[in-house]
């Protein structure tokens, strides 16, 4: 891989020229995995625009966006280059203080044009809710005025996803990774230009918007970048399923196949328990992970924050719930309520940190 890096400002000129690029200028950026050690991803110039391209499509045509993420991500570079396309500038929120709802809302304020957007985290939609909870709400109002906010980075509970939705905020989900220029699939349905499929249960995707591969790491690039009957597919670490409706693929991410729980032999998806009680019983945001056990191997443990005012369940309560819509198996056997879930990256929940703290909390299993 040659070709030296592009960097924000030369990526603005590249893609605001209207002309596509075809000497290999491309971005470096970290990935944000949940576990393992982060790689960095050559991305080409080229990926972005079809992205952004493919974006304005789905959501109605180009526009002006607020950007409250980090530029060294690829979810914070993506809003600046959809502007770049656009023709517009990113109304920037600031966050030398963390995320602020105040300051999210001071940034939509200066919004103009006909067409507008944001880019969050489960987290910072989070925090939009709680202050409309407790605050002055202006944060949340601010949202519900945009056309669309775009929701990744991780998986959102439906709880979250309703009460935003209720709220009068017009939600748009998405998956996708650094690999593949950012979001690449809304709503379930991959954007135009790109296939999504599920081979031995994992989501593997194709199109326009692919990375060219991990910088330094040709083994690592030749396990993930597959090449079948022609057509180049990024394997991902994603469990899936695709369903048709009215012609048009469905995608449904099931979890990691490296976070999976081997608890007394039966296989526990983290992302399916994280559903349930997202929202549940007083619960913010979870973290489900597996603890050493000298009994099961592996014990199911639920790190979680609670929301304004709420106490925590009573771990019965929360057994009983998971066991009637998941069965015994999936039912954490301790609950560890913490002020903040630890991350890494834009709002990616770093798990490895999360079971080291609930393994502190607790102490060794039996």
């Amino acid at each position: 891989m040659s070709g030296t890096p592009t960097g924000p400002d030369e990526i603005v000129a590249l893609l605001r020229g209207g002309r596509h690029v075809t000497t290999g200028a491309h971005v470096v950026l970290p990935t944000s995995g949940s576990t393992g050690k982060a790689r960095h991803v050559r991305l080409p110039v080229e990926a972005l625009r079809a992205s952004g391209e493919a974006t304005a499509a789905r959501l109605g045509g180009h526009g002006r966006w607020v950007l409250a993420l980090p530029t060294t991500h690829v979810a914070g570079l993506q809003v600046i280059a959809r502007c770049a396309i656009a023709g517009t500038t990113p109304v920037v929120v600031d966050l030398a203080e963390g995320f602020r709802p105040d300051a999210f809302a001071a940034a939509c304020a200066s919004l103009s044009g006909r067409r507008t957007y944001t880019s969050l985290v489960p987290t910072q939609l989070h925090r939009l809710l709680d202050d409309a909870a407790t605050g002055t709400g202006a944060g949340l109002a601010a949202a519900g005025r945009l056309d669309a906010v775009l929701v990744g980075g991780a998986a959102a509970s439906s709880a979250l996803l309703d009460a935003a939705r209720a709220a009068g905020v017009r939600v748009v989900t998405t998956y996708g990774m650094t690999e593949t220029a950012g979001g690449c699939v809304y709503d379930g349905v991959p954007l135009d230009g790109v296939d999504v499929r599920v081979r031995d249960g994992r989501v593997e995707i194709a199109g326009p918007v692919l990375a060219d591969g991990y910088v330094d790491d040709p083994v690592a690039t030749a396990a993930a970048f597959v090449v079948d009957d022609g057509t180049r597919w990024l394997r991902t670490q994603d469990l899936g399923e695709v369903t048709v409706t009215d012609g048009r693929p469905h995608l449904r991410v099931l979890g990691r196949a490296d976070d999976v729980v081997v608890t007394g032999g039966v296989n526990v998806a983290p992302a399916a328990v994280e559903r349930l009680l997202g929202g549940w019983g007083g619960l913010a945001e979870v973290c489900v992970v597996g603890l050493p056990s000298e009994r099961w191997g592996a014990e199911v443990a639920a790190v979680a924050t609670l929301s304004p005012g709420a106490t925590a369940p009573l771990l019965t309560d929360l057994r009983d719930h998971v066991t009637t819509h998941l069965g015994r198996p999936a039912a954490p056997r301790e609950l560890v309520v913490v002020p903040a879930l630890p991350l890494r990256g834009p709002g990616k929940v770093d798990r490895r940190a999360a079971a080291d703290l609930a393994a502190a909390r607790l102490g060794p299993r039996h």
